[in-house]
């Protein structure tokens, strides 16, 4: 498997093992099983992502700080998580374009509704 991480305000990935702080950072694993280490706060963009995170239960996911996307592409999931960094830059009064190319359009606005983003 492949560890890619984000860095903060960043919208392309740099490929590396990563130290994390337990807490910090959560992983997201595409389909072909790449893994994304990002930011929790830039995680919780995500209204599903938030809930798997957050729901009392016990669920694997909150105990283990990873959620994994059997639908996902490891393409599409690197966008997304180039959209969460762009929401919280936006959010913060950043104003910049994010771009996405026309060609994964449909495949990331099936993405972006499961994930409520």
């Amino acid at each position: 498997m492949k560890l890619v991480s984000f860095a903060v305000g960043r919208s392309t990935c740099v490929q590396q093992r990563s130290r994390t702080m337990e807490g910090e950072t959560v992983k997201l694993i595409s389909a072909e099983g790449f893994e994304f280490v990002i930011d929790k706060k830039a995680a919780m963009v995500s209204q599903t992502i938030r809930n798997m995170l957050t729901s009392p239960g016990g669920f694997a996911e909150s105990q283990l700080g990873q959620v994994t996307f059997p639908e996902i592409s490891t393409p599409i999931l690197e966008k997304i998580c180039q959209y969460f960094y762009w929401s919280l830059d936006y959010a913060s009064g950043k104003e910049t374009e994010f771009h996405i190319e026309p060609e994964i359009t449909l495949e990331l606005m099936m993405a972006a509704n499961y994930l409520h983003t």
